[in-house]
């Protein structure tokens, strides 16, 4: 086997001719562009991705990125479409035809009997002289100067920018629309990042478990709250039920260490004020993210003014969201 030198530098050069072909997009964002965007915001269609061999690859993953973003999308494969898959296109639908040169045969048969059912084409192509532009609504603009591969044959840089303007299309839609990381969540219901998008504060504080004593409360009974209730914690509220300060473990150590006389010792000489909290309406990811910004492990989660517990770090981790 022919051994491959400078491996190192042919993944550079790769990477920076595609990194390049990127940058240069910059300048091929133009009025067409933003036109494009708003007549997709005001159709009542669907976007209809189409393409042929490594084109088609693209379109599919761009069609994902815009369904699970808000834009509505379906992939059509160039070759099935004029032997039938053609019925799937309605009127109002906007079609984008992905092409490197925009010339090829499949591409020339199809644009005529989309342009025939009235609905509006969106060139994504890298030749703007080209049959398929020339016949387009609309044309964004994936001109390259070469393929990364050294034959300058095989679809490499060509079709990484049209991915890369395929998703800046689909995030101006997203940020038109008003996209949420809300609507996001009812796209993505699985897995960790499902979790971190929809699960709440409510649902990983443990049930029954709310540690809690008076500001009077002397020290066998707030050690006794905390542990009987494991959660290495409790909060502190006063005559009124409002939550004035929070007791750990942590402190009842250090307490001992200072206090000779610990027979007079209650809850508020020794918790510490204004405990940082999260509503139970409130994301979990947040919760762990204000972990983090406090270098802290547990939260007290609040039901309005009323105490509905804690949330740990490790109520995280058993839901996968650390």
């Amino acid at each position: 086997m022919k051994l491959v030198k400078n491996i190192k530098s042919s993944a550079i050069k790769v990477l920076q001719s595609e990194a390049d072909a990127i940058q240069k997009l910059i300048s091929y964002i133009d009025d067409d562009f933003e036109a494009c965007v708003e007549a997709i915001l005001d159709s009542k269609g669907r976007v209809v991705i189409t393409g042929i061999g490594k084109s088609a690859i693209i379109a599919n993953k761009i069609v994902a990125t815009m369904n699970s973003t808000g834009t509505p999308a379906v992939f059509m494969h160039a070759a099935d479409a004029i032997h039938g898959d053609l019925g799937m296109v309605q009127k109002d639908d906007f079609v984008i035809c992905i092409s490197k040169s925009g010339n090829t045969p499949e591409i020339k048969v199809l644009v005529p009997l989309l342009k025939r059912l009235g609905s509006k084409l969106i060139a994504l192509v890298s030749n703007t002289d080209s049959y398929l532009a020339e016949h387009a609504d609309y044309v964004l603009n994936a001109t390259i100067s070469e393929e990364a591969c050294p034959n300058n044959l095989a679809p490499t840089t060509s079709t990484t920018a049209h991915l890369a303007l395929g998703d800046a299309l689909a995030v101006c839609l997203l940020e038109a629309k008003g996209f949420s990381s809300e609507d996001f969540a009812k796209y993505h219901p699985g897995g960790a990042l499902g979790k971190q998008l929809y699960l709440t504060v409510g649902d990983v504080v443990p049930k029954n478990m709310v540690p809690k004593v008076r500001e009077d409360a002397k020290l066998p009974e707030i050690i006794m709250e905390i542990s009987s209730k494991r959660l290495g914690a409790t909060s502190v509220l006063d005559a009124n039920d409002h939550l004035v300060g929070i007791i750990t473990d942590g402190d009842l150590r250090r307490m001992l260490q200072k206090m000779q006389d610990i027979t007079k010792v209650v809850a508020k000489d020794i918790m510490t004020l204004n405990p940082k909290s999260i509503a139970v309406d409130e994301y979990a990811i947040r919760a762990l993210n204000r972990m983090k910004e406090f270098n802290i492990t547990q939260l007290v989660a609040m039901n309005g003014e009323n105490v509905a517990g804690f949330i740990h770090i490790h109520d995280l981790m058993k839901e996968g969201i650390v």
